[in-house]
């Protein structure tokens, strides 16, 4: 096994990074994919914890439970459905552990299971994703914001609205733009504010639950696969990112710790959100979500419930833009990481601004994450294969070698990656079922099987590539 280089960062690309040290706090953070020297490491697997906790303190989740009772399911189909989808959060957890190991960010790592240039098209795919998803917890954080506003009396109309874009937009990118250890402290300081506020709303919400159903309470396996498809989408939105995070981690960090702090961190908060907004959708009409969770609290309590989906909004925007200007290196942009967050956040404000302004939100949300899991779901079949294989064991000079050098492969392309990566798309995408379109197999399994596009890729890849000489050696 190599390790990763700890004397010099030369052999990245221009521009990537410039070597020199700024994880401290308030400062904009220097370094992009180039490894993190031995020396420059610190922190504990427990930071994990209090950056998937107070990242999925998230509003979105609230939204997606209460989907769930929307497509049909009682109040404990739908509870069981959050609870083990939220085991998925392991998976996430593990992940982190190649940031431990190269020093570097996960889209970085992937190199290996699709070679250093078949790794653009699935990065270009995560990073396009990844700003959809900015957009849509944006968007949430957005209509919060333009309420709070109508109860503190303006009732601004579109100016409101672009208002509260403006100023929730530019908390996300200030936190973002400072980097690493600004992210960190950020989400562990609203971790604390927000699980306090969150934890009121559980009180306020879930004594009044109603676990009887109504007449139009199915628990068929359509409305049960939609119900897994939302409630997973967010845990699998960050296949392609624990490393970014865990990349400064001390070399001697355990995978049992990264794994088992960060699927607790996450698992936590995404539940008991997911539980709430089940809980909320038996008692009041969720059509409007942010509307309908105002109508289940008192008075006293609808303006903190708002600025707890502002803030939560922000806290989940920040690790997606946070790591799409990662992903933008990646693709091999010879930009700075600063460079980055500017270009994703002007992304991210179109989005914004043609998601605020035109459509149904639920439609909207149930087309992106359908895209979103045919997408990612895939994708993370293959990598999470491949780190099972390797043992997380790899070549970290050669992931950033870009003209040869053991990820190679042919001409650049690892061509088990690839074709594994196509069939779990062709799968996932036969199997959707959105506003956008519904797979050709959809009607024959009478549901969504998009989540099984990573089992599909990965088995495939594992089928492929099981024989080759690197695998072989572990």
């Amino acid at each position: 096994m190599t390790l990763p280089r700890t004397d010099s960062v030369s052999a990245t690309p221009s521009g990537i990074g410039t070597g020199v040290a700024s994880d401290e706090l308030f400062q904009v953070e220097t370094r992009g994919i180039d490894p993190i020297p031995d020396d420059e490491r610190h922190g504990s697997a427990k930071d994990v914890f209090w950056l998937w906790f107070g990242s999925n303190l998230s509003f979105t989740f609230v939204i997606n439970g209460t989907l769930a009772v929307l497509f049909g399911l009682s109040f404990w189909a739908a509870t069981a459905v959050v609870v083990l989808t939220g085991l998925s959060f392991f998976a996430v957890g593990a992940l982190g552990f190649a940031g431990v190991r190269t020093g570097t960010a996960t889209l970085v790592v992937s190199r290996a299971a699709f070679g250093v240039h078949g790794n653009f098209p699935a990065g270009l795919l995560n990073w396009i994703v990844g700003i959809g998803y900015t957009i849509l917890n944006t968007v949430v954080g957005t209509m919060a914001l333009e309420g709070l506003f109508g109860k503190l009396g303006w009732a601004g109309g579109d100016v409101a609205r672009i208002v509260a874009l403006a100023v929730t937009l530019s908390l996300t990118f200030a936190v973002a733009m400072w980097g690493h250890a600004t992210v960190q402290a950020a989400e562990r300081w609203m971790a604390y504010v927000l699980g306090i506020g969150f934890g009121l709303l559980i009180l306020l919400v879930v004594p009044g639950l109603e676990t009887g159903g109504t007449a139009e309470t199915s628990n068929t396996f359509h409305a049960i696969s939609l119900a897994v498809l939302v409630m997973v989408a967010g845990p699998i939105s960050y296949l392609p990112m624990p490393s970014d995070y865990t990349r400064y981690l001390p070399r001697d960090t355990t995978l049992k710790s990264i794994t088992l702090w960060g699927a607790a961190g996450g698992m936590l908060s995404s539940v008991l959100l997911g539980v709430v907004g089940v809980a909320a959708a038996t008692q009041a009409d969720m059509t409007d979500p942010v509307a309908g969770m105002a109508d289940l609290v008192p008075g006293w309590f609808e303006a903190l419930f708002l600025l707890l989906v502002v803030g939560g909004s922000i806290t989940n925007s920040i690790l997606t833009l946070y790591s799409s200007s990662l992903n933008l290196q990646v693709l091999g942009i010879p930009w700075s990481r600063s460079r980055g967050i500017l270009v994703s956040t002007a992304c991210i404000l179109l989005g914004s601004l043609w998601a605020l302004f035109n459509g149904n939100f639920n439609d909207n949300l149930t087309s992106f994450l359908s895209v979103l899991v045919v997408v990612f779901a895939p994708w993370g079949g293959v990598f999470i294969a491949d780190t099972l294989m390797r043992r997380c064991r790899y070549d970290a000079d050669a992931l950033h070698d870009m003209h040869g050098g053991a990820y190679w492969y042919t001409r650049g392309f690892h061509p088990a990656g690839m074709i594994a990566l196509a069939a779990g798309i062709v799968f996932a995408s036969l199997t959707a079922e959105s506003a956008l379109w519904t797979g050709a197999l959809v009607e024959t399994f009478d549901g969504d099987l998009t989540l099984l596009g990573a089992v599909v890729s990965g088995l495939l890849y594992w089928a492929l590539a099981r024989r080759e000489p690197q695998f072989a050696r572990h």
